[in-house]
């Protein structure tokens, strides 16, 4: 009567959210302020003022029709070229407003770019930590997801077993730097390496393996970490961008993918892109947001805050006795559990009504994630809790 796979998905709440309603649950009981939510990726930082004016006067100022109606399904030409030209300007790039289709947010890009690539059979390599949704992504496309093991001391690639597990088969393998859940930056060695070794297979197998870059973080790295743009290192990559986090608009379902003429068969590409995003209803991209970031597109993001509350919160787990990897970016952390399973972990911490996600559900068993866009004061008073939960597991 109906397809069970798709029931499945939309019956079971994803673990961040199960934890994320627990905590609206648990404020009604005990009062928000004595709850400590880290489980939702939910940007803190205002949305910019520059973005709060563009929208006004395009809806003051501008004919309705124009502000609401379709636009072309890549988006509007003239918001994919002030695109392209930020990009242009910020990594040397020759991009045009070709190269840019216009979507509902990095959900959809990675969706859409999935599903213009897969074949019978396909597998895609990603690498713990991940993303989960990863898996159901590829698996609406019919593709298989294949992951390499972390390398938990810095979280970068575990080269070995990368190698180990592409194969003919490799259609696609996705990158997430700065990454969700570790806070991690590839470095430009890791990038560099990883291009090497993506050429040699491709030569080796004659066809493209395409490097897809989920990037809804990249304007959040710290003092001392660039983001290496991918595209610059390797041909064959297509780029899923999200205005999500740095303009803190993650409802508003902005983004966009870019296709580089570089890559292999640029226009049957672009055109299975496009086509993708067809078969997925994906009509256009909101048009009043559309022209919004066209606007803003070479405006700085603001991470001060995120700054501020990722030194606050590694520095307090550090001296409460976690182990932790510093952060470099994004705004999370992925501490060592102090107990070999992490759901039990993250149970104990709802002693202390520390609401946090376990390691497994991304790919990394016996870690948790903390996301810290959340109030500095929060934190604060969070620090004297997860000293006592260090010392129900010293005791």
């Amino acid at each position: 009567m109906i397809s069970q796979k798709m029931y499945e998905l939309g019956t079971k709440k994803s673990t961040i959210r199960t934890i994320f309603e627990f905590g609206r649950q648990q404020a009604a009981k005990v009062g928000e302020e004595n709850v400590f939510d880290f489980s939702l990726g939910n940007p803190n930082v205002p949305t910019p003022e520059f973005v709060k004016e563009a929208a006004i006067d395009i809806l003051t100022n501008w004919e309705p029709s124009a502000v609401h109606g379709y636009t072309v399904a890549p988006g509007a030409l003239q918001v994919r070229q002030a695109i392209a030209e930020s990009i242009n300007k910020r990594f040397g790039t020759n991009y045009a407003g070709k190269n840019i289709f216009m979507t509902a947010g990095a959900a959809a890009a990675i969706t859409i770019s999935f599903k213009a690539l897969c074949q019978e059979g396909d597998e895609y390599i990603t690498f713990a930590p991940f993303f989960p949704e990863y898996r159901c992504f590829v698996e609406s496309v019919g593709g298989k997801l294949v992951v390499v093991p972390a390398r938990t001391e810095d979280w970068q690639i575990d080269f070995a077993a990368f190698t180990e597990r592409i194969t003919n088969h490799t259609k696609a393998v996705i990158v997430n730097s700065p990454n969700n859940p570790s806070g991690a930056v590839y470095s430009e060695k890791t990038i560099q390496k990883l291009a090497d070794i993506l050429r040699a297979k491709e030569e080796e197998y004659h066809h493209p393996i395409f490097l897809i870059s989920d990037e809804p973080y990249r304007e959040i790295a710290f003092e001392g970490f660039t983001v290496p743009y991918i595209p610059k290192y390797y041909n064959d990559t297509i780029v899923c961008y999200s205005y999500s986090k740095a303009f803190s608009l993650p409802g508003e379902r902005i983004g966009y993918i870019v296709v580089p003429d570089e890559i292999a068969d640029y226009s049957k590409v672009f055109g299975a892109i496009a086509g993708a995003a067809r078969v997925l209803t994906h009509v256009n991209a909101p048009s009043l947001w559309q022209y919004v970031v066209g606007r803003c597109a070479d405006k700085p993001s603001n991470i001060a805050t995120y700054v501020k509350n990722g030194k606050l919160l590694y520095d307090g787990l550090i001296d409460a006795g976690f182990e932790c990897v510093q952060p470099q970016g994004a705004f999370y952390l992925f501490p060592k559990c102090l107990e070999e399973d992490d759901y039990a972990f993250c149970e104990h911490a709802k002693k202390y009504n520390l609401l946090l996600v376990p390691g497994t559900d991304f790919g990394c068993p016996g870690y948790f994630r903390v996301a810290y866009c959340i109030k500095t004061s929060t934190i604060e008073r969070s620090l004297p809790l997860f000293k006592k939960l260090a010392e129900d597991y010293k005791k």
